[in-house]
């Protein structure tokens, strides 16, 4: 087993990640970018939201990112349904661009030891 890392994992938590890639008009994006702002504040008390976080990018400002963590893919699908989604969606209505959606699913180990 030479190069290998062998690890020893208690338990393993799924976590899955909405990314939302958006192009908004330059005369729009503060309009679109305060819509969204306001709305990560109602998206993090849904259930089973872990984490709503958006942001502007450094090179580009029109680019813009939403990123959702959520715990069950129930809860996800529960969200995609909400009428915060549909705020969400009619905002983007605003852009340059289609958006892109973006789902993963990530596991984290906990209590990792290597052996």
């Amino acid at each position: 087993m030479t190069g290998q890392i062998l690890i020893a994992a208690r338990g393993i938590i799924l976590m899955i990640l909405l990314t939302i890639r958006m192009k908004a008009p330059s005369g729009k994006r503060m309009e679109l970018s305060q819509t969204i702002a306001s709305l990560c504040g109602s998206i993090r008390m849904e259930k089973g939201c872990n984490g709503c976080d958006f942001c502007q990018g450094i090179e580009d400002e029109n680019r813009l990112f939403l990123l959702e963590e959520w715990d069950t893919e129930e809860n996800l699908m529960t969200h995609l349904n909400s009428n915060h989604f549909r705020v969400l969606q009619g905002a983007m209505n605003l852009l340059k661009e289609p958006h892109e959606r973006m789902f993963s699913t990530v596991f984290h180990l906990t209590g990792i030891e290597k052996i």
